[in-house]
């Protein structure tokens, strides 16, 4: 194995590693690691190889990133085999993802505040506590997603 191919290796695993860290499952983040280095189109067949996982492993969690914008699927003509690609900037899409959530999130907080009995004063308190946190995450990340888009057209 060369140097080159040691790195490589060595970024997707600390890839799967990081997932992990942050509650996706590891194959996924070795999944992402391994994109983000070739890039794609590559067929599951493949990136299981590739991984070395069980083909239904590398199925499962390529639909999970599908969903989460990280992957797109795609086709290559002739061949019947399901592909996936890195999706164009998709760290771009997982923020709009979490910005969806954190929306909801906020609010859930902001009925339960409406509908919890201002008697309930620690409820509230936390309530109130956890809704400023909810608002100030969404209004940076909606900034960091406004200031990459704004790099990338300086870039176009």
């Amino acid at each position: 194995m060369s140097d080159d191919e040691r790195a490589i290796s060595a970024f997707i695993e600390r890839m799967g590693l990081a997932a992990q860290g942050d509650g996706l499952p590891r194959i996924a983040g070795r999944i992402i690691g391994y994109f983000i280095i070739h890039g794609g189109p590559t067929s599951l067949s493949a990136l299981a190889r590739e991984l070395r996982v069980s083909r239904a492993s590398i199925s499962t969690n390529a639909r999970m990133l599908r969903d989460l914008g990280v992957l797109d699927a795609t086709a290559v003509p002739g061949d019947r085999q399901d592909y996936y690609q890195l999706a164009p900037r998709h760290y771009l899409r997982v923020m709009e993802g979490y910005l969806e959530r954190m929306g909801v999130l906020g609010e859930s907080l902001s009925t339960a505040q409406d509908e919890i009995d201002d008697a309930n004063r620690g409820a509230q308190m936390r309530l109130a506590d956890m809704h400023r946190f909810v608002t100030a995450a969404r209004a940076q990340t909606r900034s960091l997603i406004d200031n990459l888009r704004a790099d990338s057209a300086n870039d176009d």
